[in-house]
């Protein structure tokens, strides 16, 4: 074993040995099936990568790269024979394979050099030797292979020292940080999920390379760059490699507009916490109470618009009137240019636009009207809403958090008091359409819309309980005056566009005349 040696090479060498994976009683062993698959075909296979890496710290892995000496895919198909499962799904422009086997993933690759354009991430790819094959991965510490022929079964490859690294807890480039980072940008956001995934360090010249390269980024599809930042944002707690993105400037390049939110300002006795901050202590909040990246997102760019809308104000202060509506803006813009789902869009935006209006209903004057608004207004997505708004209760002082949090407890209760009064859990005029029509003489149209819509109102309000009959008897009493002035409305609409009309024609005449 390469890297390491004395006691603690002898325990790895051990484990390692020890570690084929038991995949079924304690008796087929899949790693030594490759292995023997391989002395058939003569050729030599290792275990490589991120495999390699986890099952020596011991984390639960459930993805095998296989680097293979030899014809990559013969030697898959002979796996999947060996195996008992169906053909590999070949990838010919890469000579890879991929085999799906029992909830595994096993990627069969071949040795290989790339060379890169400066303008390009594509490169051209050349068969190679093991050794320059590990030298041109990311990090040290995925730099290691597990052979898996018979005379050799478990001996770690680590000529790069990802052995020291990975118990120094350090990420390391294994060629210099500019000419890894230079071949393929997306190690730049690979460093720092890994850094935050594994609660490692960045070495630092590897960081100050990241940071100095950060704009090379802009040849990566959004795509690639999304899905990295989404697993950062899926981290346990987000806010390490959120804090690593905003340290090294990458986030200028990837995410400008949260760069925005650092920094505070301050006019006479009245200043206003660092945005950004905040925000990260937000989204923490948010991932300890639920796994949902679509949440972590909302929380993100709950306060995305602030540095647009900030303003003082002699009485007030530091006010950020609006943030909410501009934020949900430009969360739809922004998640259009991630190339998110638009259902995780719309539902970011809406949380966005709604995340004040639980905060200010916390005051005990607000009536069970404002309550019947925000239900029906978050819908669905009414407990999200509020997982977000108590996530935002953030203080350095914990007994003003203490108490923002009993108001709004309070708020909740009363929301679920008139819930369970009102039925609004699925709000909608209890009086349809259809029966509208009926009942005011209609034709489908506008006007239809514009009674349902006052029926709705008036049980928002509080004027009517939200029931059949009760809604069925007061449209019938505002039925005659609301047709009415919806035709009044329109008879003035038509006579202001007849003088116009007359008025073009007029004007036109007298122009001719003049000619």
């Amino acid at each position: 074993m390469v890297g390491e040696s004395g006691k603690t090479a002898r325990t790895k060498r051990k484990r390692i040995e020890a570690g084929t994976v038991i995949v079924r009683s304690g008796k087929v062993r899949l790693l030594d099936r490759i292995g023997a698959t391989a002395d058939r075909m003569q050729v030599r296979v290792f275990a490589v990568g991120g495999y390699v890496r986890d099952f020596l710290l011991g984390h639960p892995c459930k993805d095998i790269d296989f680097l293979v000496l030899g014809d990559v895919l013969a030697f898959a198909e002979e796996a999947c024979h060996e195996l008992k499962v169906k053909r590999p799904v070949v990838f010919e422009k890469f000579s890879t394979a991929m085999v799906a086997y029992r909830g595994w993933r096993l990627d069969f690759v071949g040795a290989r050099r790339e060379k890169y354009h400066p303008d390009s991430r594509k490169p051209e790819v050349e068969a190679a030797s093991l050794e320059e094959d590990l030298t041109r991965r990311d990090f040290t510490v995925n730099t290691m292979a597990l052979s898996l022929n018979h005379d050799s079964f478990g001996r770690l490859v680590d000529l790069l020292n990802g052995l020291r690294d990975l118990h120094d807890k350090i990420l390391r480039t294994p060629l210099e940080p500019q000419t890894t980072f230079s071949e393929d940008p997306l190690r730049i956001l690979r460093a720092i999920r890994f850094a935050a995934q594994l609660g490692f360090g960045i070495e630092h010249q590897t960081l100050e390379a990241i940071s100095a390269m950060r704009e090379r980024l802009s040849i990566i599809s959004q795509e690639r760059i999304t899905d990295e930042f989404w697993k950062i944002l899926s981290m346990p707690k987000p806010s390490v490699g959120l804090r690593l993105l905003y340290i090294t400037r990458v986030m200028d390049v990837i995410f400008p507009e949260l760069s925005a939110l650092a920094g505070t300002a301050q006019k006479g006795k009245y200043h206003h916490k660092n945005v950004l901050e905040h925000t990260f202590l937000v989204v923490d909040n948010v991932a300890a109470m639920t796994s949902d990246p679509v949440m972590r997102f909302a929380a993100l760019v709950h306060d995305i618009a602030k540095p647009k809308v900030k303003r003082f104000d002699e009485q007030e202060g530091w006010t950020f009137h609006g943030h909410e509506d501009l934020g949900s803006r430009m969360t739809l813009s922004i998640g259009r240019r991630m190339r998110l789902p638009t259902e995780v869009v719309d539902k970011a935006a809406k949380l966005v636009r709604l995340h004040m209006r639980p905060i200010n209903l916390t005051d005990e004057e607000v009536t069970d009207s404002g309550l019947r608004r925000l239900i029906v207004q978050a819908g669905e997505d009414r407990e999200d809403l509020l997982t977000l708004c108590r996530a935002d209760i953030t203080s350095a002082n914990p007994k003003k958090v203490e108490k923002y949090l009993a108001d709004f407890d309070n708020m909740v209760a009363r929301m679920a008091e008139v819930m369970e009064k009102d039925r609004l859990r699925a709000f909608q005029s209890p009086v349809r359409g259809e029966e509208i029509m009926e009942l005011c003489n209609l034709k489908p149209g506008p006007l239809v819309g514009q009674l349902k819509r006052a029926i709705e109102e008036a049980i928002l309000d509080g004027v009517i309980p939200n029931e059949h009959d009760a809604a069925r008897a007061y449209l019938l009493e505002i039925k005659d005056k609301t047709i009415s002035g919806a035709q009044a409305a329109n008879r003035h609409a038509s006579l202001d566009i007849a003088q116009e009309s007359e008025k073009g024609s007029s004007k036109k005449k007298k122009e001719e005349k003049k000619k």
